[in-house]
């Protein structure tokens, strides 16, 4: 086991935070050498300063990608809390379909998009909601994640038998095919309608030259401190359209005196 001094988690954690915004506390140093080992020991490295200078030295991006692979958690699955998903079946496609009738153009996010449960969700939810209107409709989903892991993952749309356990038995029939006695694969009908790109949320700005009429960004800002939380908050703002939707994790919260966004029900804020 390599261990890491005081210093090398400090220059390691204080690159990371300010690169990728993650926020890697005191509590977070066993973890970080436990999920890096490997990487040290293949690379022959002897020490965290060794591998702290190989990272910022590789010009190819490689380096830091594994890393951040290996440092996040990237743990979602279907229908992950349902609530958002009816508020936004019920509630969100209702309002849009009816004040985006003349230019049928709806743009949604999902932000930390992970391994692409929460895409294809939307996008099946979508799928059924507009029925045999959908091809007259522009709902393409931009999904995003840093972790090239994981976008690898959403392209090839296959997931296990343990892993769609939690879609039902008519979407499973409708959208996903078998393709072996243990995984499904997503049909092109949704599979089509998910852009997935890596892009890191701490850019300085966005690219986007259209608001979204909805944002997802849901278990992502549970690795950022309280001022990069804050100022993403702004910029989902910026780039959310008068009337749009933001989504986020039950387990984390905004404070309501920092942001225009109104409080809608637990995670799901407006702008208005």
């Amino acid at each position: 086991m390599i261990n890491i001094s005081d210093k090398e988690f400090s220059y390691l954690s204080t690159y990371i935070k300010s690169n990728y915004g993650i926020n890697l506390s005191e509590k977070k140093k066993t973890l970080v050498v436990g999920r890096l080992q490997n990487i040290l020991l293949q690379n022959n490295f002897s020490s965290f300063s060794q591998y702290y200078e190989y990272v910022i030295s590789d010009k190819t991006g490689e380096a830091i990608t594994n890393l951040i692979n290996k440092i996040t958690t990237n743990h979602t699955y279907f229908m992950r809390e349902a609530d958002h998903f009816e508020f936004f079946r019920e509630r969100v496609l209702p309002f849009w379909e009816k004040s985006l009738n003349n230019k049928k153009d709806l743009r949604i996010w999902s932000a930390g998009c992970s391994s692409g449960e929460e895409p294809y969700t939307l996008a099946m939810i979508m799928h059924d909601y507009f029925g045999e209107n959908k091809p007259f409709w522009d709902t393409r989903i931009l999904a995003t994640d840093i972790s090239m892991k994981v976008i690898k993952v959403a392209k090839e749309a296959i997931y296990s038998d343990e892993q769609v356990q939690t879609v039902s038995k008519m979407w499973r029939q409708k959208y996903f095919k078998r393709i072996d006695d243990a995984n499904w694969m997503i049909r092109d009908v949704i599979k089509n309608e998910i852009v997935l790109r890596i892009f890191n949320l701490m850019n300085k700005s966005f690219p986007f030259k259209k608001k979204f009429h909805v944002i997802f960004c849901r278990n992502v800002m549970i690795y950022f401190d309280n001022e990069t939380k804050r100022n993403l908050i702004n910029k989902f703002y910026e780039y959310t359209e008068s009337g749009g939707y933001l989504f986020i994790g039950h387990s984390e919260s905004i404070n309501r005196g920092e942001t225009n966004y109104k409080y809608i029900m637990p995670a799901v804020y407006r702008k208005e």
